[in-house]
């Protein structure tokens, strides 16, 4: 039986039109991952080449990790499915057997205990997956690589630890469903704060023309990790801009719908912070430290103490001439120095340091001459710790040396201009754990350093796992104002085989990014090719 003409012309142009929807998707997908890939920091040229043109292997490179990239990404998401798949189950099943073990009844009345019994159910399942998160206490781990670390955030940008070699310390959310869900978070905290529920401690009489409202140009900044068999946990931070006050609100999505942990009003306005260094030595340094010092502590934050321990009797007198001067030029006299006339030992520095406090509890932060950092940095340490409940521990953004980062500029910026987060001028230094604020009460009640730890490293890490072996949270995070500046590392032959491998390890991460140091490897190489280029253009304009 043969087909009527008709049909066959609407097949064809059924064909046709499918072809076509074929390559209009195709033309699509082409322009997503264009859109989807990633961007460069925009600065091309490598110390001692000038125009390097990137070619066809490089992006075939690129295309490579890309598509490496989204692979991971989807194993990652088929596995995070499954065990969703598996909880549900497990919950269909419980809900199953309670039904069975009830005696059979009028059919509403049977369908409506079911359903209120489903409700409360899915709720105590969610509520037992913010029991069983670092949430509200923290967790006995067996050492620092269990640590889940936070990722920090503002409306604006992202700060994030895992970069590979495609993205960045600091970057815009690329994906659409990041940037969702960030504002999301930061919408369901304002919602929070906004609408005070019984449990925040909020007066029922206090109407809303008598509460401060706050809005999305309040948010601070942000951290959040995912602990991946439990949900995303969001530390949120909101502040008017003529107050001290901040609000801070904790939310946690158990694989489900946002479920508010705490609402609570956090008054850092008499928070004194107890600025402790250990130092030998390094005289300019210092002094650089004190410039630092003078514009964020004495003229902005006012509210810290300094305290210095100074080993040795070798610059001592130049140490205390720099805190005198500062001390006549501003008015402060917030500062004590600790002189101990022996080797210098950072742990033995900072205990000495932490009960030279004789004023009762304090907020400590443990830093070193060669850190920079911000006033704001300062109220995220004071946000962050809380005396017997945690301790922050904020990933410091080490820089690069100067002199390789500006390897095309006659002299390098000055330091205030050094300081931003990009792959070629620097890294987070996420092996590093001696920048930290704790409480002081919390610090003796662990013990306090290893002072039989001598010489570099090592002293920082055995604290860090004492409190990992405790029942006090550790935040961890990256922080934006918080840096480590350059300077040369001299590994002593003194120090132990552990402790000389970690300052050479140190050396090397601290020296270069690797593009930078792959082209210092290559200089010859790359010097032959450019004047082999030169040569050929030359001879082709001559003929």
């Amino acid at each position: 039986m043969r087909m009527p003409r008709r049909g066959l012309v609407i097949q064809a142009r059924t064909r046709w039109l499918l072809v076509g929807l074929a390559l209009l998707f195709s033309l699509v997908l082409l322009m997503y991952l264009l859109e989807c890939a990633p961007q460069t920091d925009g600065n091309g040229s490598l110390p001692g080449v000038v125009g390097e043109t990137m070619g066809k292997e490089y992006y075939q490179a690129l295309l490579q990790e890309q598509e490496e990239h989204y692979q991971n990404r989807a194993t990652s998401l088929k596995r995070q499915i499954a065990q969703l798949k598996q909880e549900l189950q497990e919950m269909s099943d419980k809900l199953k057997s309670l039904q069975e073990k009830k005696s059979p009844k009028v059919n509403g009345m049977n369908y409506q205990g079911t359903k209120e019994q489903t409700s409360n159910d899915l709720l105590e399942f969610l509520h037992s997956q913010i029991d069983k998160a670092e949430v509200s206490v923290g967790a006995k781990l067996p050492s620092e690589y269990g640590v889940i670390p936070f990722e920090s955030f503002t409306s604006m940008k992202v700060f994030q630890l895992e970069m590979g070699l495609t993205r960045h310390p600091e970057e815009k959310p690329v994906r659409k469903d990041k940037r969702d869900e960030l504002v999301e978070v930061i919408e369901a905290g304002l919602e929070v704060i906004n609408n005070p529920d019984e449990e925040d401690g909020q007066d029922e009489d206090d109407g809303v023309g008598d509460r401060q409202l706050y809005s999305e140009n309040d948010f601070i900044e942000g951290y959040y990790r995912t602990e991946r068999d439990k949900g995303t946990q969001y530390e949120l931070f909101y502040k008017k801009t003529d107050g001290m006050e901040y609000r801070h609100v904790t939310l946690f999505r158990p694989f489900g719908p946002l479920m508010k942990v705490k609402s609570e009003t956090v008054d850092i306005s008499r928070s004194i912070i107890n600025v402790i260094v250990p130092l030998a030595g390094r005289t300019e340094a210092f002094a650089q430290f004190m410039q630092n010092f003078r514009d964020v502590c004495i003229h902005q934050d006012k509210r810290v103490h300094l305290t210095v321990v100074y080993f040795g009797q070798d610059g001592l007198s130049e140490v205390k001439s720099i805190l005198e001067s500062v001390a006549r030029e501003t008015d402060f006299n917030n500062y004590t120095l600790v002189s101990l006339n022996e080797e210098f030992n950072r742990g033995r520095g900072l205990d000495m340091g932490a009960r030279a406090w004789e004023k009762g509890e304090v907020l400590m932060f443990f830093c070193d001459v060669d850190v920079y950092f911000t006033a704001e940095f300062l109220n995220s340490c004071r946000l962050n710790a809380e005396p017997g409940k945690k301790v922050f521990y904020p990933v410091v953004f080490s820089l690069y040396n100067p002199a390789i980062v500006y390897a095309n500029q006659d002299i390098p910026p000055p330091v205030e201009q050094q300081l931003v987060h990009k792959k070629d001028s620097g890294f987070w230094r996420d092996f590093g754990f001696g920048m930290t604020c704790q409480y002081r009460t919390d610090f003796l009640t662990v013990g306090g350093f290893d002072l039989e730890v001598k010489g570099w490293g090592g002293e920082d890490v055995h604290l860090y796992r004492k409190y990992l072996h405790g029942e006090l949270m550790v935040v961890r995070t990256p922080v934006p104002g918080l840096f480590h500046l350059w300077h040369e590392k001299h590994c002593a032959d003194e120090l132990t085989p552990e402790q000389y491998r970690m300052c050479i390890q140190s050396k090397a991460m601290n020296e270069a990014s690797h593009s930078h140091l792959g082209m210092l490897v290559f200089r010859e190489e790359i010097e032959a090719h450019l004047r082999k280029q030169a040569y050929r253009t030359n001879s082709e304009a001559a003929g």
